[in-house]
């Protein structure tokens, strides 16, 4: 069985690390993988794959990113469907939306300990952390002075391995529709 694949990419066109998309594409198409198609230049990836082990594909995929570019890039690999379960789900109805709100889905690689209560808010009033799911934790951004300020992934405690990539909610619900649409 075929499955499609969303790969949000962490580390790519930041910090000088620029990529471009149609070396991205090609990268991922490098690996087999089939119906490659990029959405926007912050790492977003989609892709077909009949291969089943979902960690030995995003090993795989990192080194050969790492390979290829010369810097790591982790990769947070979803369904199309898990992706939709994000949008649906529609982690941030509760929230006041106003022009100094951001919300993000932080897309992570491993769940975040169990034993995190939520909602974990940044001492100086940045940003908090309303809830998690195994894959991704949901984060409200409040700009100061027109910017976002603070990261809420150094209040993930130290022992936690894993890693985040972070998307607007807006644009996870884009990169959706734009993942649905290549499977049309």
């Amino acid at each position: 069985m075929t499955e499609s694949y969303v790969a949000f990419l962490r580390a790519v066109n930041v910090g000088g690390r620029t990529v471009k998309m149609e070396r991205l594409r090609a990268l991922f198409a490098e690996l087999g993988l089939a119906d490659v198609r990029t959405y926007i230049q912050s790492g977003n990836v989609f892709f077909t794959t009949g291969r089943t082990d979902r960690a030995a594909l995003t090993r795989r995929i990192e080194r050969h990113l790492e390979d290829e570019l010369g810097f790591a890039v982790p990769v947070m690999l979803r369904t199309v469907d898990e992706v939709a379960a994000v949008v649906e789900a529609d982690p941030f109805a509760a929230v006041e939306v106003t022009p100094d709100v951001r919300l993000c889905v932080v897309f992570l690689s491993e769940p975040l300990p169990e034993d995190l209560e939520f909602p974990v808010r940044d001492p100086k009033g940045g940003w908090e952390i309303l809830s998690a799911t195994p894959g991704a934790a949901f984060t409200v951004f409040h700009l100061k002075n027109g910017r976002l300020s603070g990261d809420p992934a150094k209040s993930f405690p130290k022992s936690y391995a894993g890693q985040g990539t972070s998307r607007f909610f807006h644009t996870t619900v884009k990169i959706l529709a734009a993942a649905r649409k290549d499977q049309a």
